[in-house]
């Protein structure tokens, strides 16, 4: 191994996507003197929607959103990680995920990438307003009426509602080409959507999950997210001006908190990177039990190591956040991986949108998705 070698590393520029990989870069270092890791970052819009191609002809790390894998399998950007892991590594962390965190990075007969941080859709309150969460949406359209709700509804969140109440209504949507979605289950989705969308603040329409929860930290009248993704550093006290409570997302369907379109990152290595061993034993200690219930979660990480999800004083520190949607996150929904997939995630969010918000009818708007998500797969 050379006397110095410089990774270079991108992530998002949340606290939870930036403040553990460096920290966990100082640690990293200190173990292997000679090797610094070097990260960048980038907006959570940025990090939704940017190719990851294009960041592996710079970077050799890269945190990444599973619905791009597909292309990362076509495009031959990133480097399968066992190429290099040890097969029992490997094994232990499949053992280890939180759902379907570990397989949303598999495809192909290859592991791009390996689960950091557990993430789907839940609810968010503030508990010095609403001392117990919803458990069905009924209550969340009262608490609407109360004018007491918000919700992130800027593209591909509002896509990520349609998909999450879809799942739990027992109907989820498809993964592969075909229609997307039953018409039945269609309509009564985007009925409810816009119920919900008529009632609150339209301001929501530009908040993303972080805008939504600092409103919802912020506000003197507003106690209730029914569903956003978590971002469990807003439980911990005095990371905001009010702490937020998370639970099990409220049931529209019979089967409780089941079918959140699922969310989280893994840590990935590009296919370019000059060290391929070392960037595979980076990302699978990043990811074991011992750094997710420490340094990593120490430093506004949200692990996705079910033993870090697990330990008491990991809770204890977010409020139990993930005892408490340890469920939902376990019975969360896979999105499609396909190569077009990212293309028609962002065209069927302003579909949604504009159905939820009355612009166009929603039989059309389904007709749209329909043909959009067929056509969004390769011929």
């Amino acid at each position: 191994m050379p006397s110095e070698i410089t990774l270079r590393g991108m992530t998002w520029s949340d606290p939870r996507g930036y403040d553990p990989v460096v920290a966990a870069a100082v640690e990293f270092a200190q173990r292997h003197p000679g090797v610094r890791i070097d990260w960048d970052k980038r907006s959570l819009q940025g990090f939704e929607s940017t190719a990851v191609d294009e960041l592996a002809a710079t970077y050799d790390l890269m945190v990444i959103d599973h619905p791009h894998v597909g292309a990362v399998v076509a495009d031959g950007c990133l480097l399968p990680i066992d190429l290099h892991a040890d097969p029992d590594a490997l094994l232990q962390l499949e053992g280890e995920t939180v759902g379907k965190s570990f397989a949303s990075y598999h495809l192909g007969r290859h592991q791009w990438g390996l689960p950091i941080d557990a993430a789907t859709q839940v609810q968010a309150i503030r508990p010095d307003l609403q001392p117990a969460p919803a458990q069905r949406w009924e209550q969340v359209m009262k608490a609407a009426r109360d004018g007491a709700v918000l919700w992130p509804l800027r593209p591909p969140h509002v896509l990520m509602g349609f998909f999450t109440l879809s799942a739990n209504l027992g109907d989820p949507c498809a993964v592969t080409k075909g229609p997307l979605v039953s018409r039945q289950t269609g309509l009564a989705v985007l009925l409810a959507l816009q119920a919900l969308a008529d009632l609150v603040d339209p301001a929501c329409r530009s908040m993303d999950p972080i805008a939504a929860l600092n409103a919802l930290a912020e506000s003197p009248r507003h106690r209730i997210i029914p569903l956003t993704y978590l971002y469990a550093p807003y439980a911990r006290e005095g990371y905001r001006p009010h702490r937020i409570a998370f639970h099990d997302i409220p049931a529209i369907g019979t089967g409780g908190p089941i079918g959140s379109a699922l969310g989280g990152t893994g840590i990935a290595i590009s296919a370019r990177t000059a060290h391929p061993a070392l960037c595979t034993e980076f990302a699978i200690w990043l990811a074991s039990a011992d750094v997710q219930r420490g340094l990593y979660s120490a430093n506004n990480g949200q692990p996705g190591n079910a033993r870090a999800w697990g330990d008491a004083a990991v809770n204890a520190a977010v409020g139990n956040a993930y005892a408490n949607t340890r469920l939902t996150h376990e019975a969360a929904w896979l999105r499609p991986r396909h190569k077009g997939y990212m293309a028609f995630q962002e065209e069927g969010s302003h579909i949604v949108l504009e159905a939820i918000t009355g612009r166009i009818p929603h039989a059309a708007a389904l007709d749209a998705l329909d043909q959009r998500f067929i056509e969004s797969f390769p011929e």
